[in-house]
């Protein structure tokens, strides 16, 4: 059995990984594209207890877990049942780190429900931590901004710096939505006003969808050449 949680009922009971031999290490290294991961992890440190990446292989949590220490996993790519989640279920469950299910969007304003739910996530964790989604650009950006705002207390324009191109994000793309997620806060804090207060009275999802435009090209080359989630 192995401990996860997940955003839609987080604390979540523990769910049991079901490993199907090979065909899980062809969904991790063929179809989710982890050959191109093998030298180039995207990893990055935020902090002394946070650390950002891509899909990690098992060899490379294990690499994490034995070198930089790290407790807790947030996979924000949510549980599949696909090979690369449960190899990553699997070697989590044998080292004895926690595997949290934090399922975060990269194309879409972020939901109201899940941005209030991360205080209390980066809260309760073990840390040293390391948060992941599939290239380590878009939905890990977005949570190591929301770490910095949160938890590092840090600015909004600090933040932004989570979502560079220095991590691969584009924000030209239909991506760049979580740019614009961010910005949306400037004036408000520059009043004073806290990020979760905002969230809660003055955040509109459906509004910034609709005043957000994303380049064609942009989208495309992100959508299609690099296929990301």
């Amino acid at each position: 059995m192995n401990q996860t949680k997940n955003t839609l009922d987080y604390p979540h009971k523990a769910s049991e990984f079901k490993r199907n031999g090979f065909s899980d290490w062809l969904d991790l290294y063929l179809y989710d594209h982890g050959f191109l991961r093998f030298a180039f992890q995207n990893l990055y440190k935020i902090d002394r207890n946070m650390w950002r990446s891509n899909q990690p292989s098992p060899k490379q949590i294990e690499k994490a877990h034995n070198n930089l220490g790290i407790q807790t996993i947030l996979n924000l790519r949510g549980p599949r049942e696909t090979g690369d989640w449960q190899l990553e279920a699997e070697i989590c469950n044998r080292l004895g780190i926690e595997l949290i299910n934090f399922r975060v969007r990269s194309r879409a304003a972020p939901e109201k429900e899940m941005l209030l739910k991360t205080p209390k996530l980066f809260s309760s964790i073990k840390y040293p931590a390391l948060l992941h989604c599939k290239s380590g650009a878009d939905r890990a950006g977005l949570m190591s901004a929301l770490y910095v705002l949160i938890v590092m207390k840090k600015p909004a324009i600090v933040a932004l710096r989570q979502l560079s191109f220095k991590y691969l994000h584009v924000k030209q793309a239909k991506t760049g939505i979580l740019d614009a997620f961010i910005a949306s806060y400037i004036p408000f804090e520059k009043k004073g006003m806290g990020f979760i207060k905002w969230i809660e009275e003055f955040y509109n999802p459906e509004r910034l969808m609709l005043e957000f435009e994303a380049q064609p090209l942009a989208s495309r080359f992100v959508d299609s050449f690099l296929n990301r989630e």
